[in-house]
Parts: C-alpha cells; structure tokens; sequence
C-alpha cells in the first residue's frame, strides 16, 4: 500500500459521500448529533450510523479529518480549463506515479536482496557447523 493510496473518490459522488464528506467536515459531534437524530425519530438509522461509526473507526479516533484529504486531491483531479495546463498535470502527475513505482520497485528489489543476503549467510554459518561437526566425529 503506498501514500497515494486512500480511498477512492467517484468522479461525481452521490448524495451518501456528499454527506459521509460534510459531517466530517464538520467533526466527530457532528456524527453524533445525527446518531442521536437517527436513534429518536427511527432507532435502525442511529443503530445503523453507530455501527458504521465504530467499523470505519470514526468513533474511536481524534476526529473526523482523515477524510478531510481526499477533498484537496478530488479539487486536484478537476480539468481547469486550461488544456495546456491540463495535458501539464496530467504528464507531471503520470511522471510522479511512475516515479513513486519505480521506487516501491527499488525497494522491493532491496528487500529481496537483504533477504537473500541473511539467508545466504545463514546457509553459510550452517554449513561450517555441519563441517565443524563433520570434522569433530572423524578425529
């Protein structure tokens, strides 16, 4: 999993992530206000909402704000009407994904060489053992 990698924006989010986005932006009393809405005018809306609250761990955290991210990105990813500038975003942010798997590449290929490194010198210091051994029941 990388940085970059939070949860996707629809281009054109519905009504569910429009108000999922506004009560963050609003905070944590903001759930609670419409968990405790949800419970006096129909019980399975709060129960619903506080389920959904303690599984996507907005109950239990800080605030709200994780979310808050993806607004900046999603303004981001919106054409501003320059096609210069658009077709510049575009390859600069092609550039940039490349770049950011062309690193976790790297750093794969540096984990598999340490790994490869410990287990080599691992088989090495158990074939001198096997030797010493070896060596020590003929004498």
């Amino acid at each position: 999993m990388t940085a970059l990698s939070e949860p996707a924006v629809p281009r054109n989010p519905g009504w569910l992530h429009r108000t999922e986005a506004w009560l963050d932006d609003k905070g944590k009393g903001a759930w609670i206000a419409a968990m405790v809405l949800g419970f006096i005018f129909f019980w399975p809306v709060g129960l619903a909402l506080l389920a959904y609250m303690i599984w996507s761990k907005r109950m239990f955290s800080k605030s709200c704000s994780r979310r808050h991210s993806w607004h900046s990105h999603m303004s981001a990813m919106k054409p501003s009407g320059n096609s210069a500038f658009d077709a510049y975003k575009a390859d600069t942010l092609a550039r940039l994904e490349r770049e950011q798997q062309d690193f976790e590449a790297f750093l794969r290929r540096l984990r598999e060489a340490k790994d490869k490194a410990e287990f080599d010198q691992f088989m090495d210091e158990r074939a001198r053992a096997n030797d010493a051994d070896d060596q020590g029941e003929t004498a």
